[in-house]
């Protein structure tokens, strides 16, 4: 399949793609998916460096970041970052997460005694761990970076969880794949370029944006009203204290359309309707992919 994204007019022949992690991190293979293989990866180790490569013209050409995991909810840090930043989403990817209990050639279940692995991965895959109460769960900055650094140190007591892209790169065995509770594990990506260079691509039906309203009885009811009579269908819709204004909150919103051509106006109806009302985006709504191999040669790291 190719590509679901084009970057369009950079002066790199290979575009400079920020990930959260390292190489073989489930980002990476968010990243080949959205922009294709004749990318350099740029690793950030947490969301917030992220944001601050993309923002920089010098540092990277656009970013994927995940925003919500179909277990663990939505990332709201991240929600916050977009709101507080000039990024702009471009496209969205959902991709099912396989995570696997890996440790060098040779090594045994029986030989370890700690496994290292992102906390959203540890709680993915917590009940695995309950018949093997001698092992010591330990929380690291990223899946791939926990794999990574056991090949590096060549510790043979210690396994990480993490894809089995990051086995591959990093010459680790499987001991136990698809060691999460629940297998229907799915994350949801985005591609963010800076709001300066970004622009919606042809059929674009999603729109991500984020509001605040007046405390007026029926204030909610009369924009979903409004978005029902847009023929908008609503996909998500959340609301998160503001720091600092009790009572006050941020709502999150996603919908799609099936006619694009309405959305100016209802982005103009919303912008009147609501308080301090921002979008996050205007892309093409993606259909959830099937589980695939990733071939580790695929993209450089920058």
């Amino acid at each position: 399949m190719p590509h679901l994204l084009t970057l369009h007019a950079l002066p790199q022949a290979r575009p400079r793609i920020v990930i959260q992690g390292v190489r073989g991190a489930f980002h990476e293979m968010a990243a080949r998916e959205l922009f294709g293989s004749a990318i350099d990866l740029v690793p950030a180790l947490s969301f917030d460096e992220l944001m601050r490569k993309t923002a920089d013209p010098a540092s990277a050409d656009a970013a994927v970041m995940a925003i919500e995991n179909s277990l663990a909810g939505s990332i709201l840090g991240n929600y916050l970052l977009l709101q507080n930043n000039d990024l702009c989403i471009t496209g969205e990817l959902t991709i099912p997460i396989r995570q696997n209990l890996m440790a060098l050639p040779g090594v045994r279940l029986a030989d370890l005694q700690e496994v290292h692995s992102h906390p959203m991965a540890l709680a993915q895959c917590s009940e695995y761990f309950r018949q093997f109460p001698h092992i010591r769960l330990v929380e690291s900055e990223d899946t791939a970076e926990s794999a990574a650094r056991i090949a590096r140190n060549q510790t043979r007591h210690t396994g990480a969880i993490a894809g089995a892209l990051a086995a591959e790169l990093y010459g680790l065995h499987i001991l136990a794949p698809g060691i999460e509770t629940h297998a229907a594990n799915f994350t949801r990506f985005l591609a963010l370029r800076r709001r300066d260079s970004a622009q919606a691509p042809a059929g674009a039906n999603k729109v991500s944006i984020s509001f605040r309203l007046p405390h007026r009885p029926g204030s909610l009811g009369r924009i979903l009203g409004m978005l029902a009579a847009q023929s908008a269908n609503l996909t998500k819709i959340q609301s998160v204290p503001i720091v600092g204004q009790v009572g006050e909150y941020l709502f999150l919103v996603d919908f799609t359309v099936q006619n694009p051509g309405v959305l100016p106006e209802t982005l103009r109806l919303l912008d009147v309707m609501c308080d301090h009302c921002r979008v996050f985006g205007i892309y093409k709504a993606a259909p959830l992919l099937e589980t695939r191999s990733f071939a580790p040669a695929a993209a450089s790291l920058h």
